[in-house]
């Protein structure tokens, strides 16, 4: 499946299945150590780690919302991440879900 953060896929012709997202929530535990190295410097390395992890699973949801509309593509693909209590993270990825109706 194809997953862009453009609003079409070049030379294709789609028809608009609906929004789908995909979302995980996970401890920020490792916050603290984030929190001690920031103040040092340098790269946060475990915690950048820990949310590309995240933004996959977000992704891989995402997708599979996508898969049960039966789309081909989701379009328009965005990100987003918010601290939804102390010591938690979410991360939630959405687009648009389309079909294709031309054949190629």
């Amino acid at each position: 499946m194809k997953i862009v953060n453009i609003s079409e896929i070049p030379r294709r012709q789609h028809e608009v299945l609906g929004l789908v997202k995909g979302s995980i929530v996970r401890s920020a535990a490792k916050d603290i150590f984030a929190r001690w190295h920031n103040f040092v410097g340098g790269e946060m390395k475990r915690y950048t780690a820990m949310l590309d992890k995240m933004r996959v699973a977000a992704t891989n949801r995402m997708e599979n919302n996508a898969e049960d509309l039966g789309a081909d593509a989701v379009i328009n693909v965005t990100y987003t991440s918010t601290h939804i209590m102390p010591g938690t993270i979410e991360i939630i990825a959405y687009g648009t879900a389309v079909r294709f109706i031309d054949k190629i």
